[in-house]
């Protein structure tokens, strides 16, 4: 066994190494450029989008609205990422990850939105009547049938990654969290999930995305107000965190405290690779759910698209990494979840800790549901609609087995999966591209034919 976690671990070295980071980060890049940095210029008019498209979609060509579509990828991007991720980052990569993982999220709204134009461009409608897409279906109907097979990598790593990621890694954490703070034991919440994460998978990605939509702006908000009590509370500290994060990026974090210091390099790698696992633009998993919404315009989507990726890490991820920093929390020698507890704790005393403890409960149950349904269309793409069942029946039994393990081994596993379900994903990105400038120019001629910005 252990021989089989230094090969893995070798791998996700490999996989995560510079090649992988200057490669989302190059491909985001590319995009932004070819697009003319449009993510950033119109990102008010996406949130306008995203609010005027709430209700309701274009006529009934989808499964969800929208702002369904939306919430559904954020119920699975906002999760641990956002609170033990950037805690990790904060302590491997000292102040200055931060400023990658915001730079990551710059470059990243454009690979989201891109991922979101080509998943609604190459759906399908499946023999049950649902719309259906993401990389696996663009990479088939859009770079032809030479291809498909790039797109059955994509499906394989993610559907299994997704018991990783999405699944037990998720179950691990907020058995943890509710042990320490509450004293629940750790097969009481493998339960629980399971029956709450079961009653709604029943109803699939019209009662998954009716979920999202009513939990994912609540606890975002929650957590976002409560980060700013906490930031009043260390106002005076803003300044000097902001500094930190800046000078930090491009200079080595001296050891302080219990933190052990951090070069440059390691301020990049954990910024950015947290970053990714925190917001997921190109991994290529959000745009299986945005496939899935009430709309005949790619483009539209794709705006709507975009704002998961500043919402989760421009709004979410720097609360929490500005709560630690302010705090002074960084310096303690805690890593991971403990550490955001302790920053929001020194904040709220005697209040704090349960916030954190709370917020990571909901974020990781709407990862959980959010993932399912990344993984049933995965496993429907290879083995057709026959699959869904037993794969959902896997996924509802693998919740109690993940919050009652020990996950260092899955972790690896789902990690380096992650990463090699990326690679499929952003050379389809690359290959793709033209089709991506094309329609979006089209689009934004044709608004500007119609005198609307």
């Amino acid at each position: 066994m252990e021989a089989i976690s230094n090969f893995v671990s070798e791998i996700n070295g490999l996989v995560w190494g510079p090649p992988m980071l200057v490669m989302i980060l190059g491909v985001g890049l590319f995009l932004s450029i070819g697009l003319k940095l449009m993510p950033i210029m119109k990102l008010g008019a996406g949130f306008r989008l995203m609010w005027s498209g709430r209700a309701r979609g274009d006529e009934d060509d989808g499964d969800i609205p929208p702002f369904q579509a939306l919430m559904t990828a954020l119920s699975a991007t906002v999760g641990t990422g956002n609170i033990a991720g950037v805690a990790t980052a904060v302590f491997l990569g000292g102040p200055g990850a931060l400023f990658w993982m915001w730079l990551t999220a710059l470059v990243g709204m454009a690979t989201k939105y891109s991922e979101a134009v080509l998943a609604v461009r190459f759906r399908e409608v499946d023999e049950r009547g649902n719309h259906v897409g993401g990389p696996m279906y663009y990479i088939r109907n859009g770079l032809g049938s030479k291809w498909a097979w790039l797109g059955i990598l994509f499906a394989v790593f993610a559907s299994v990654a997704a018991f990783g990621i999405g699944n037990t890694v998720q179950a691990n954490s907020v058995a943890d969290v509710l042990e320490t703070s509450f004293g629940l034991p750790h097969w009481v919440t493998g339960v629980i999930l399971m029956v709450l994460v079961g009653m709604v998978l029943i109803g699939g990605i019209k009662r998954i995305g009716q979920v999202a939509s009513a939990l994912v702006p609540f606890m975002a908000v929650s957590y976002v107000l409560i980060g700013l009590i906490v930031l009043a509370i260390n106002a005076n500290q803003i300044p000097e965190a902001i500094s930190m994060v800046f000078s930090y990026a491009f200079s080595p974090a001296a050891a302080e405290g219990g933190f052990a210091g951090a070069a440059v390099w390691a301020a990049i790698r954990f910024g950015v690779a947290r970053g990714i696992f925190s917001n997921e633009a190109g991994l290529g998993s959000a745009p299986i759910a945005h496939a899935a919404a009430q709309t005949k315009n790619p483009v539209k989507q794709g705006m709507v698209a975009m704002l998961g990726t500043f919402i989760d890490t421009i709004i979410v991820c720097s609360i929490t990494g500005l709560v630690i920093i302010t705090s002074g929390a960084w310096t303690s020698g805690e890593t991971g979840a403990a550490l955001t507890s302790l920053a929001f704790e020194t904040g709220l005393p005697g209040f704090g800790n349960y916030v954190v403890a709370i917020a990571l409960a909901i974020f990781a149950f709407t990862t959980i549901i959010g993932w399912s349904f990344y993984g049933e269309r995965c496993i429907e793409f290879l083995f057709g609609v026959k699959a869904i069942l037993p794969y959902r029946v896997l996924w509802i039994v693998a919740i109690p087995v993940g919050a009652t393990i020990n996950l260092g081994f899955i972790w690896l596993v789902a990690d380096t999966l992650n990463a090699m379900m990326a690679l499929p994903n952003l050379i389809a990105l690359l290959l793709l591209s033209p089709v991506v400038f094309k329609l979006t120019r089209e689009h934004f001629d044709k608004q500007k034919a119609l005198g609307v910005e």
